[in-house]
């Protein structure tokens, strides 16, 4: 407790260092510059223009500031656990090749979005120096430090992987089209490691700067005890998901799972993978292949399963509801059902327009909750012209749908530059 007591005031010193580095904010304007392409996205799905913020022409709006906002908060609540694991259990950067990681994990996200996890590119990294030699890194570190951080995207997918979740019809594995939800989040995260700095104990005119804090492994003068600081550094993290047989969070909360085991048998393999090379090579290996699994599973679950956006025979079921219109302030949320409009009954999405054209200004409507599973009724006031607020979940004939896609600037360029060779 003694110790905890002295390594939060550090930890806490060495975030706040963290933050002020130009690194950060090159990360903050990566998360922001994908929040604001899931935000036109939304709108071009939604039809619903988000409120314009600090800039015009769509640069930037009130629902994406307040999502990189939000990914900031959270990144800087998974920076303080990820500090707080990485110094308890030991974990240094001593050979992780930080120098490398942060550019290759940059080239990758502009090829897919999801590529800005650190699991490929530590992958990569390590797999390189086991078969090449180069670069010189500290494998077992690195990994390791590939799983302390998805042990933080599992806790920050559980809390607001679900926040910001964007309405879709999407196809399914049968052809059909269905509603859904696309889940994407990024967080940037200042960290706080060890770096071994050397062995004995530090000379009393040894040139170090003075926010270096130094720790000992053993008695001070001991000239077996290995001396460390506190480095602070930034990461990125990313998650892709969608949901189709669950709500989102639901959602949310299976993936927090899976990523949590992955990350903790990520962690064994870090952690044996200094006695051979052929563990080594496991480790390695399983970074990207074993994030990729992952998500693999995580996308079967949903297309395998039956679908819970779709028509429920008995009225028409809200994929989304936008706040502030008069369905949500009816009290309808997304998965809630309409049945009743003025006692005329609503079947599907062609009645619900024609009886919501015949209505004027005040009207009775009855809804089933998806949770509760009760009726209720309530008194609705709609002015002309008014948007009644709500995404009907599509009937599965739909010609438009939207196409899962993460990829990035460099693989769109490809891929065009490919469809316009073969035409």
């Amino acid at each position: 407790m003694f110790l905890l007591g002295q390594l939060l005031p550090l930890i806490l010193d060495g975030m706040r260092r963290a933050i002020f580095d130009e690194l950060f904010w090159v990360v903050v304007v990566l998360v922001a510059l994908q929040y604001r392409r899931t935000a036109r996205i939304k709108e071009r799905i939604t039809g619903v223009e988000t409120k314009q913020g600090f800039f015009k022409n769509n640069v930037i709006s009130a629902g994406f500031i307040k999502e990189t906002l939000l990914a900031v908060g959270f990144g800087l609540l998974g920076g303080f656990l990820g500090s707080l694991l990485m110094v308890l259990i030991g974990l240094t950067l001593s050979g992780s090749g930080l120098i490398y990681l942060w550019p290759l994990a940059i080239i990758l996200m502009l090829i897919d979005a999801r590529f800005l996890c650190f699991a490929y590119a530590g992958g990569i990294l390590a797999l390189s120096y086991l078969l090449f030699g180069f670069p010189k890194i500290n494998v077992p570190q690195l990994i390791g430090l590939v799983a302390v951080l998805h042990m933080v995207e599992s806790v920050l997918i559980l809390v607001s992987g679900h926040l910001g979740a964007v309405p879709a019809y999407i196809k399914n594995q049968a052809g059909r089209i269905v509603g859904g939800f696309t889940l994407q989040k990024f967080w940037p995260i200042p960290l706080v490691a060890l770096i071994v700095m050397g062995r004995g104990y530090v000379a009393d005119g040894m040139d170090m700067p003075k926010w270096w804090p130094l720790i000992s492994s053993g008695l001070p003068g001991d000239p077996n005890s290995y001396i460390y600081s506190l480095l602070p550094v930034v990461a990125g993290l990313g998650y892709g998901d969608v949901a189709i047989a669950r709500t989102p969070g639901e959602k949310s909360r299976l993936s927090a799972l899976f990523l949590g085991l992955y990350s903790l048998l990520l962690l064994v393999l870090a952690l044996v993978a200094d006695r051979s090379r052929l563990l080594a090579l496991l480790a390695a290996i399983f970074a990207p292949l074993g994030h990729e699994l992952v998500i693999y599973i995580g996308k079967q679950v949903e297309f395998v399963n039956q679908p819970f956006y779709v028509p429920s025979g008995r009225g028409v079921m809200a994929l989304e509801v936008f706040p502030g219109t008069p369905a949500w302030q009816a009290g309808l949320r997304s998965g809630d059902t309409v049945t009743e409009i003025d006692g005329r009954s609503v079947s599907d999405k062609a009645s619900l327009d024609l009886v919501l054209e015949m209505t004027y200004y005040k009207f009775e409507l009855a809804y089933l909750k998806a949770v509760e599973k009760d009726l209720r009724r309530v008194t609705v006031y709609l002015r002309p012209g008014q948007a009644f607020g709500i995404l009907p979940v599509p009937e599965g004939n739909e010609g438009e749908y939207v196409e899962i896609t993460t990829v990035g600037p460099i693989s769109r360029r490809l891929g065009a530059l490919w469809r316009k060779i073969r035409s």
